[in-house]
């Protein structure tokens, strides 16, 4: 195909703007993603950049998908379109914006999802120049004009064009590029079939599988060989071609072991970031930093033990079914198998005890690194109130109960790894011993026996192994299982063209109340009685609000429901006229912002910049970072950046540049107000402040505040 029939082919696959909730549903059932809704109908031509992309994301959530936007350097965008499918493309020719839809490619071919329905196969080279045509056109008049005064051939002319346009536009990014994938709260189990990885497994079994049988062929050639008495150099070139038929089948094992030990771990790791940031609030308070520390470390061992404890148990029932296959055909069959299915029985019983055991010990184990991450964090307050007489106590207790619990647990990891394996080969000698002493048996028989046995001896060493991994995945397992399930909560994902944005286009059609709270009723689970009951509350645009009460009376629980952190249980909350199944989180969230109490509020390890920027999208644009200077000298932050090195790319954190208790306050207030929500929120954020700080720092909440409630103490 010449270049202008692929380009008007190109042009018939470009889905047009109003046809993009359409498109985002299509690709996503054609890249065989779980869709849970049906598409929205809204079309966004009006957007454009930041407001682009908050729709995008907003209408695959609406879908039951997630999207990233991610940038491709040019020299990098053919090799990497078809890697990045499934996934939505912007791209703008001659002043027409509009999205091509990949399914999949190769390294040569890119498949297109027309609008049509169809899938086409076009080639990469020709899309990415289809793609980089705005750009490359800034540099392509002047490229041909020194390529004109050349003398060289038209093919070779075009090479060198292709060469000089990718080394002016190798620093270019093009980051309109929506990768689509299954939300982490979508079920496991579909995202491990949608990874691809049920059928590496199926590949795993029959590749180990197809070693052990060439294994078990050139055995069984050897002892042919052997027993008849002439080792001629057909049986040897028969035996060596089955052992190096087994070398290939070995690499493809280790090979599908690693690829589906890193997805799988991958998806893992998502669900369990996912549920860190899901989980109940005050489920988060109640838990110290020792228990969530725990959670954390052993979200590791879940993924590396489950694997490779999976790998074993695969890998040891296939050597079991060959050994029984290989038993059938030795002698004392029935009783050789019989021993056999017994003995697995006895193993599993092995596994049971050492699981048992294993629960008892980390249950010790865990409640040690808790009471010292804990003893670690209040060390100063522990020094300066207790005796020194006190800094020890219950700690020989507890260590001696983990030293009983671990010789308990060695015990019968011993019995498991050492006695079990080694047992069964006793069992299965003393089974072959009958025919052997009574001569019923022929030689090769006898091998036979011999050879299952070894087989057999070789899987359960490996289900040893497994089982042992099995009861250390399980027991860490229970401090992840809070993580996963909090993983597998979707929150409402609201209507797109709302969550992008698209109401604050005409600001003064909106409602006058920013919220509207009506007869809400909020009860923690520890309590009987409801901390909140039918609380009431309307703030206007242009509000300022005081909220005052006593401590524990509910004002930061009312707080909390207004900027959605915890659910009300009866009651009725509107922003803008409109509930949280409708805005959704996000876009709840963009219109009500909030300074929670110091103890509940952090600085990120990272840069001043970031732990300011949390709201906005990042790296950020250079209009945010202008943002930042002229905020931080109105809030009295200046002279902090001007003592920083870095300035406002200065480390920040527990393992950066310390900032002090008022000046945390600050940037606690500056977050917020960079939301730029209607309704800002602020908790107690003035208790750490001078007055000479807290007059300039009221001034500033006033300037930029389009609505404002305090919550003080009375």
């Amino acid at each position: 195909m010449n270049d202008a029939a692929a380009v008007k082919a190109l042009h018939a696959c470009r889905w047009p703007p109003a046809r993009l909730g359409e498109a985002i549903e299509l690709l996503a059932r054609r890249s065989g993603l779980p869709v849970q809704e049906v598409s929205t109908s809204h079309a966004p031509a009006d957007l454009s950049g930041p407001q682009l992309s908050a729709w995008i994301e907003a209408a695959a959530e609406w879908l039951g998908l997630e999207t990233e936007q991610a940038g491709i350097p040019y020299p990098a965008l053919e090799r990497h379109l078809p890697e990045s499918a499934p996934a939505l493309i912007r791209v703008q020719r001659s002043g027409e914006v509009s999205f091509f839809a990949v399914v999949g490619g190769s390294r040569r071919k890119i498949r297109l999802l027309t609008p049509q329905g169809r899938v086409e196969r076009h080639d990469a080279t020709q899309v990415a120049r289809f793609i980089s045509a705005e750009a490359q056109a800034t540099y392509a008049p002047a490229v041909d004009e020194v390529l004109a005064r050349l003398e060289l051939p038209p093919a070779r002319k075009e090479r060198v064009r292709r060469a000089i346009l990718r080394e002016q536009l190798h620093a270019r990014d093009f980051g309109d590029i929506w990768l689509l994938r299954a939300l982490p709260s979508t079920g496991f189990a579909l995202q491990v079939g949608q990874a691809g990885l049920w059928r590496r497994m199926v590949m795993l079994i029959a590749s180990h599988a197809a070693e052990y049988v060439c294994l078990i062929l050139a055995w069984w050639v050897m002892g042919q060989a052997s027993l008849q008495g002439r080792l001629d150099r057909g049986w040897m070139w028969a035996w060596a071609l089955l052992l190096a038929t087994t070398v290939p089948f070995a690499v493809l094992t280790t090979w599908l072991q690693g690829t589906i030990a890193i997805a799988a771990g991958a998806i893992l790791k998502q669900r369990l970031l996912a549920g860190a940031l899901r989980l109940d609030p005050d489920v988060v308070r109640q838990e110290g930093a020792g228990h969530l520390l725990g959670r954390t470390l052993e979200s590791e061992a879940v993924e590396s033990l489950a694997l490779s404890a999976g790998f074993m148990a695969s890998v040891s029932i296939v050597e079991l079914v060959l050994a029984v296959f290989v038993l059938s055909s030795g002698a004392a069959p029935f009783v050789e198998i019989l021993a056999l299915l017994a003995w697995t029985l006895v193993m599993l019983a092995l596994g049971w005890s050492c699981l048992r055991a294993n629960g008892v010990w980390a249950e010790v184990r865990l409640r040690l690194t808790h009471e010292l991450v804990e003893r670690m964090i209040g060390h100063r307050t522990r020094l300066a109130q207790e005796t020194p007489e006190r800094w020890h106590r219950g700690e020989d207790e507890g260590i001696e109960q983990y030293l009983e619990t671990s010789r308990r647990l060695d015990r019968r990891t011993a019995v498991l790894t050492a006695v079990g394996p080694r047992g069964w080969l006793l069992l299965a000698i003393a089974a072959l011993a009958l025919p052997f002493l009574n001569g019923s048996a022929t030689p090769a028989q006898l091998a036979i026996t011999i050879g299952g046995a070894l087989l057999a001896f070789r899987a359960f060493r490996r289900l040893a192994v497994g089982l042992g991994a099995v009861a250390e995945a399980w027991v860490s397992w229970r401090q992840v299982a809070p993580l996963f399930e909090a993983g597998g909560r979707r929150e409402p994902p609201g209507v797109p063209d709302l969550v992008a944005g698209k109401d604050n286009a005409s600001s003064a059609d909106r409602p006058a109340a920013v919220v509207q709270a009506h007869e809400l009723t909020f009860r923690y689970k520890t309590r009987a009685t409801p901390v909140l009951k039918s609380a009431s509350l309307n703030i206007l645009t242009g509000d300022r609000v005081i909220l005052e009460g006593e401590s524990g009376s509910g004002k930061s629980t009312l707080a909390s429901l207004l900027v959605s952190m915890r659910t009300a249980e009866s009651g009725l909350l509107l922003a803008g006229g409109l509930d949280r199944h409708t805005l959704g989180l996000e876009g709840w969230r963009r219109r009500i912002a909030s300074a929670p109490q110091f103890h509940e509020n952090h600085i990120i390890t990272g840069t001043f910049a970031f732990n300011l920027l949390m709201s906005r999208p990042w790296p950020p644009t250079w209009d945010d970072v202008k943002q930042l200077e002229p905020l931080c000298a109105e809030l009295g932050l200046d002279g902090v950046l001007k003592r920083m090195p870095g300035g406002i790319m200065q480390m920040v954190g527990e393992s950066g540049w310390q900032l002090s208790h008022g000046e945390r306050s600050r940037v606690f207030i500056a977050r917020a107000l960079l939301q730029d929500a209607d309704l800002v929120v602020l908790d107690e954020s003035f208790a750490a402040l001078d007055p000479e700080n807290l007059q300039r720092v009221l001034g500033c909440v006033q300037k930029h505040a389009k609505s404002l409630l305090v919550i003080a103490h009375r």
